[in-house]
């Protein structure tokens, strides 16, 4: 009995990954019968690390994303965080669009301040606005505060979406092609942006993107699906280089365009790994 019961501390004391996604299965019923958008994706997370997701439109690479978030359910499989089942949303994992997604009537003071609020209802009002600033600050939109989405840029609007995301300390932060829909000079700016708050808040990431020299500038791993339906992960990307990164040194690196190859080669090569 002792024995027993040793076993089962030993084994609850064991740090299991920080984010772990067990041979989750995706399955939509339709009216010609079931439709399969993932199929036994198995992957592991830790804690802090930059992982990109990539691959073609319609591999469920939102989907996976989704369940990270809590928004979805996988049909068969478990996704967990810290050793717990993610089954809804929550302020432990906070998401960032393509769109945006801010309050048109709110100015970018306001969209922050109303996350804050609604996580840390315990703060003062004080404590809440020092949040707010402190976040505006890190993605240099002191002087926008009091405007509004219609009057900034995207690249502006973004660095508001991602203020809003960190100002509730998440564990997990996800992000679904957050500079997708912006001009290259824009993106690269962000990019490097993204760096910086991810090496100080040292939150772990999650990023779908469809660039691949975006996610060998970001990512410590690339994942690369495979084409759906039924896509699985096909292989899994370990970049390299050292950080802190810097763009104009990674792509005079000839292994860089070694790895930029093979990850062309393995989305438009038939989606099977290079060899």
């Amino acid at each position: 009995m002792t024995q027993t019961l040793t076993t089962q501390q030993s084994a609850e004391a064991m740090p299991g990954p920080f984010l772990a996604i067990d041979n989750v299965s995706k399955i939509y019923p339709t009216p010609h019968g079931s439709f399969t958008v993932l199929e036994g994706v198995d992957l592991t997370v830790e804690e802090g690390e930059f992982v990109c997701v990539i691959g073609h439109s319609g591999c469920g690479k939102s989907t996976l994303l989704d369940m990270v978030s809590g928004f979805n359910q996988p049909t068969q499989g478990e996704v967990r965080l810290q050793g717990k089942p993610i089954t809804q949303p929550g302020p432990d994992r906070m998401v960032v669009f393509q769109n945006y997604c801010l309050l048109p009537w709110k100015t970018a003071f306001e969209n922050i301040y109303l996350a804050v609020k609604a996580v840390y209802p315990e703060k003062s009002k004080a404590e809440k606005v020092e949040i707010v600033q402190q976040h505006l600050a890190m993605v240099g939109l002191e002087q926008a505060a009091h405007k509004k989405p219609h009057q900034l840029s995207g690249g502006m609007k973004q660095r508001v979406s991602i203020a809003r995301a960190l100002s509730i300390y998440p564990q997990v932060l996800v992000l679904d092609e957050p500079f997708g829909a912006l001009d290259a000079i824009t993106k690269e700016e962000l990019q490097e942006e993204l760096l910086q708050i991810w090496t100080k808040h040292q939150v772990t990431v999650m990023m779908i993107t469809h660039d691949i020299d975006e996610a060998l500038f970001l990512a410590d791993r690339i994942v690369m699906m495979t084409n759906g339906p039924a896509a699985k992960i096909g292989e899994v990307l370990t970049v390299p280089f050292p950080r802190p990164r810097n763009r104009a040194q990674l792509m005079e690196d000839p292994q860089y365009y070694t790895l930029r190859n093979h990850a062309l080669d393995f989305l438009f090569g038939g989606m099977e790994p290079a060899h």
